[in-house]
């Protein structure tokens, strides 16, 4: 099985299928994401798709004053009747010092059950917990490795890469 998916996504649109299929999988329930790219790239666009995917409700906003935004699914597809997913969306932008993880009670969100989205991940290096799936957004004209192709009017190259055996289940529900 390959450790890794490349595509495009044209729009928000495609976006929003790709979290769709995304959300199919079980293995989300208790998966690290870590999302990188640009300011503007699409990162909070694919966890609102993907929220909603989930059945997450109410307004999804970046965390990035906050830090973080806690959510939760009571309709999530795959969850047994009566469970709710916590998902916990993460955006370290601001984040410049390793004692506000301890402080924030960080280490006990990553610990305890649930999805955690997590936009710029490298600022927390050192101290988050490794990630079982790498998605890298970047606009078409930005170099990637992912190569060049008949796609050059597609507005996103989207790679994503499998960083354990969680993040190899997840893969597979990627078109």
């Amino acid at each position: 099985m390959p450790a890794s998916w490349q595509g495009h996504w044209s729009d928000e649109a495609a976006t929003a299928e790709f979290a769709a299929s995304l959300a199919g999988s079980p293995a989300l329930a208790h998966a690290v994401i870590a999302l990188h790219g640009d300011l503007g790239a699409g990162k909070t666009t694919l966890v609102r798709h993907l929220l909603r995917a989930l059945g997450v409700d109410g307004r999804v906003k970046s965390p990035t004053y906050a830090v973080v935004e806690p959510h939760s699914s009571a309709s999530c597809p795959w969850m047994p009747e009566g469970d709710v997913l916590s998902v916990w969306h993460f955006d370290f932008y601001r984040f410049n010092d390793p004692r506000e993880w301890e402080d924030a009670g960080f280490r006990e969100l990553f610990a305890s059950p649930g999805l955690k989205l997590v936009e710029w991940p490298e600022r927390a290096s050192g101290v988050m917990p490794p990630a079982d799936l790498e998605i890298e957004i970047r606009a078409s004209n930005t170099p990637m490795d992912i190569p060049p192709d008949a796609h050059a009017d597609e507005n996103r190259k989207v790679l994503v890469r499998a960083a354990s055996a969680r993040g190899l289940q997840l893969l597979q529900v990627l078109p």
